[in-house]
């Protein structure tokens, strides 16, 4: 496991659990002398929010109680997307773990008053399992690299099908994720947060390179247009599993939208074509699934066309390469370099 804190940034963690001790006790019923102790950072993985993980112990009904939490906090700078959706974030998370259809955290409370603590903030609980981070990458080193063929085979198929099982959830509870007018929901949905992106992170400085990738993608609109919950950020590394290789947790939900079913699968094959695919230096990870099982797999447990693919994955080359402009941008990394998006973009 990395002993990396990669936090947007970090905070006194004695004056936050001093804040957060007596509103946490009031959004737990009959929670009586809540007491917060073991709080710090996750290690390798949570660049884009505070994330911050805890215990507390607490009597209810004069019983001793005890419990893990992990405070979420909405980020006041750095920003790498340009639409503000951390209470959506919430509630879908509330409604996925309602639905039971994949594992979803228990949630405790949102706060919108930044005055308890600095910022917006939402309290959910703290499942013990292990996460593929990427800092370092998994496939290089800990847990996933040291399992057997037959153990990443599992986490893979796993991962996979609770990838697909998102599409079985009921769109109308999902609602309150809907679009601006005119973009709903749908692939226009997901297409216009996209194209308000590239003009987000054009206001400096120009992208041509975008700009013609958004209109070649454009020129090339696809049929295949299924309806679908959008997860987001949908990789292995945004999925907690347990020791038997079972997923315990879906998480990440930050950029989830009404934007349909193929956009997540798109995002996950890129992923793991440097995730863990063969790439020009590295072999492909034994066990992993490849590109083609993968999509079958997924279209199995669905039941929807694939036709299409080609396109949202080239959609999804455009919504990481906005990814790396604004994380250069926002975190001072050096500027993307040109001529490899232009690759990259098919331009």
């Amino acid at each position: 496991m990395s002993d990396q804190i990669v936090a947007p940034r970090t905070r006194d963690l004695d004056v936050l659990r001093s804040q957060l001790a007596p509103w946490l006790e009031s959004n737990l019923p009959g929670a009586k002398g809540l007491v917060i102790t073991d709080m710090d950072y996750p290690r390798g993985a949570g660049r884009s929010h505070e994330t911050i993980l805890f215990d507390a112990q607490w009597t209810d009904g004069g019983q001793e109680r005890n419990g893990g939490f992990v405070v979420r906090i909405k980020p006041d700078a750095n920003q790498i997307y340009p639409d503000d959706l951390f209470q959506e974030q919430y509630r879908a998370m509330r409604v996925l773990h309602e639905l039971d259809i994949v594992p979803v955290a228990e949630t405790f409370g949102f706060e919108e008053d930044p005055d308890f603590i600095g910022a917006s903030f939402f309290v959910m609980a703290k499942l013990n399992g292990r996460v593929a981070v990427s800092f370092p990458p998994y496939r290089e080193s800990g847990w996933v690299a040291e399992a057997t063929p037959a153990q990443r085979r599992k986490c893979w198929e796993n991962g996979v099908r609770n990838l697909a099982l998102i599409q079985k959830v009921p769109l109308d509870r999902f609602q309150f994720l809907a679009g601006p007018e005119g973009a709903r929901s749908g692939l226009e949905q997901e297409w216009d947060k996209y194209d308000r992106f590239v003009e987000w992170i054009s206001q400096d400085k120009r992208w041509p390179i975008l700009d013609a990738a958004r209109e070649a993608l454009r020129a090339r609109w696809p049929d295949n247009r299924p309806a679908g919950l959008v997860w987001g950020d949908a990789r292995l590394g945004n999925l907690m599993f347990d020791e038997n290789c079972d997923v315990l947790a879906v998480m990440d939900w930050e950029q989830a939208s009404l934007g349909g079913a193929l956009n997540d699968l798109a995002w996950w094959v890129h992923m793991s074509s440097f995730g863990h695919e063969e790439t020009q230096d590295k072999p492909h990870l034994e066990g992993m699934g490849t590109r083609a099982e993968t999509i079958a797999l997924w279209q199995e447990v669905t039941g929807i066309s694939v036709d299409d693919l080609d396109w949202y994955l080239d959609f999804t080359v455009l919504k990481t390469s906005c990814l790396s402009v604004t994380t250069s941008q926002v975190w001072g990394w050096p500027e993307p370099d040109h001529a490899s998006l232009a690759r990259q973009l098919k331009l």
